[in-house]
């Protein structure tokens, strides 16, 4: 995105965030379907540095192992102690070989609504003005336990950051504040962390003092003005994260509608930063749309849905409905209180209706599973219809068995199919039947007892019941008694 590309991205993910209150991580609880630090990768990464190094402390193994799967080749450098900022990134030199020639940049762990187009931006403007360290401030509502940015009154060039707790009442009162998000020079950078002191009220290395070694040495130091205060806001506990959470949620609608997608109510629908739309899909209140989930053009969903790694084919309609992992053809209409598992598959102008439950099978184009069934480990062929409370017995409590039904067939209600078996084309079944032999094409199967009415039986059986009354009237008007 920027015309300058950073030698290093720098990520502070040590800490342990004891107000979070949680045995996660901080860094590793979730919004938007990306962990925290996953929204700050994928940030830093749109800068295209030449090393992205992340600064693990508390729980490193749990974090290492998230940003293996998450970010591959993201390199890690440990804090063994927290003892500071300014240590965080002496630790990520050290992994880099002590100096690094070129723009540095640092950012926090913790700020998932921060943007690669702000980072581009704190990037130019440092190279720009040819500074030894860039800070990216906000002027924000309450700058409460935030450091403050310093500036000179007469020039307005920063001079220092005051930590909150070190503050005094008169610097208390500024309202522009540090993000914890950086740009070094490199070299500059690597000899003024050797001369940071600990004489503070913590007793730890603050990145922070850099600023005031620099400008005493002589260098430069500037500022970046984020345009949006919120980017910057870092996840110290539960409500900060919803608050971040319901901010992320509303860009990403946003960004959908401009392109052509109706949110019906954006204040209840939640989107995940993976969902991807096409024009004119329709997304109704209550809906979850999460992962790998895209709505294809005209595709419209919910209300009250929530699909996760889910595909929705151009004019499909999918109406009070969970599905996971499934692939839904065009036109195909699902619902309402429909739940769509892993490996569900239904083809074009397909039908699956009221309570069925759709598991690793494929539903040919035009079929139709209209209500109240259970299909599992199955294939269907087109144009065929399964009756109203059908099984698909797939588990014999050890194994799953596959059940084939062909093109053309009707099936009848209250069907149960005992897989392995295979029912032909055109064939039919009838309704209350437990088919556990294969149906050859073209036939009818039959599989259930023969029915016997036994007469009288309740009026031998229940005795002046009101059974017994109503059948007794019943056959004195069928004998013309009156």
């Amino acid at each position: 995105m920027s015309a300058i590309r950073p030698a290093a991205v720098v990520v502070l993910a040590a800490g342990e965030g004891t107000r979070m209150k949680s045995a996660t991580p901080k860094v590793l609880h979730e919004i938007c379907g990306r962990s925290l630090v996953g929204h700050v990768l994928a940030a830093a990464g749109e800068l295209e540095p030449e090393n992205l190094v992340v600064v693990v402390g508390h729980a490193r193994e749990q974090v290492t192992a998230h940003l293996a799967e998450a970010a591959p080749g993201v390199r890690t450098a440990v804090q063994a102690e927290q003892n500071g900022t300014g240590h965080a990134v002496r630790m990520a030199l050290e992994e880099l070989g002590g100096v690094v020639e070129g723009t540095v940049v640092v950012v926090c762990g913790d700020t998932p609504l921060l943007t690669g187009e702000t980072l581009a931006r704190l990037a130019a403007a440092h190279g720009g003005d040819g500074n030894a360290v860039t800070v990216l401030t906000a002027e924000v509502p309450d700058a409460t336990g935030y450091g403050r940015i310093v500036r000179d009154d007469a020039t307005g060039a920063v001079t220092g950051i005051v930590e909150h707790k070190d503050a005094t009442d008169a610097q208390r009162a500024i309202r522009e504040i540090n993000s914890g998000v950086f740009a070094f020079d490199g070299r500059l950078l690597a000899d003024a962390l050797g001369k940071v002191r600990t004489d503070n009220s913590q007793g730890e290395e603050y990145l922070t003092d850099v600023l005031g070694i620099l400008r005493e040495a002589g260098h430069r130091v500037g500022a970046c003005v984020a345009a949006d205060h919120r980017e910057i806001a870092g996840i110290n506990n539960r409500v900060q994260l919803a608050e971040a959470r319901r901010i992320l949620n509303d860009r990403l609608l946003t960004a959908a509608m401009l392109a052509g997608v109706t949110v019906v109510d954006p204040a209840t629908t939640f989107v995940d930063v993976t969902v991807s739309f096409e024009q004119d899909a329709v997304v109704h209140p209550g809906t979850q749309l999460l992962g790998d989930t895209h709505l294809a053009e005209g595709a419209e969903v919910g209300p009250n849905s929530r699909l996760k790694d889910t595909r929705v084919g151009a004019g499909a309609r999918v109406d009070n409905t969970v599905a996971d992992g499934a692939d839904i053809g065009p036109r195909a209409s699902v619902g309402p209180y429909a739940y769509l598992r892993p490996g569900a598959r239904l083809g074009v102008k397909s039908k699956v209706g009221t309570f069925v439950e759709i598991k690793n099978t494929s539903v040919g184009e035009g079929t139709k599973v209209p209500h109240l069934s259970y299909v599992g480990d199955a294939t269907i062929g087109e144009y065929t219809n399964i009756g109203a409370a059908s099984v698909f017995v797939n588990y014999d409590g050890e194994h799953k068995h596959h059940t084939t039904v062909g093109s053309h067939c009707k099936t009848g209600a209250d069907n149960m199919f005992v897989a392995p078996v295979t029912v032909g084309d055109g064939a039919y079944t009838a309704a209350g039947s437990v088919i556990t032999r294969d149906v050859p094409s073209g036939s009818l199967a039959v599989a259930r007892g023969q029915q016997r009415n036994i007469e009288g039986w309740v009026a031998r059986k229940r005795p002046g019941s009101a059974a017994a009354k109503a059948a007794e009237a019943a056959s004195r008007e069928s004998d013309g008694e009156g």
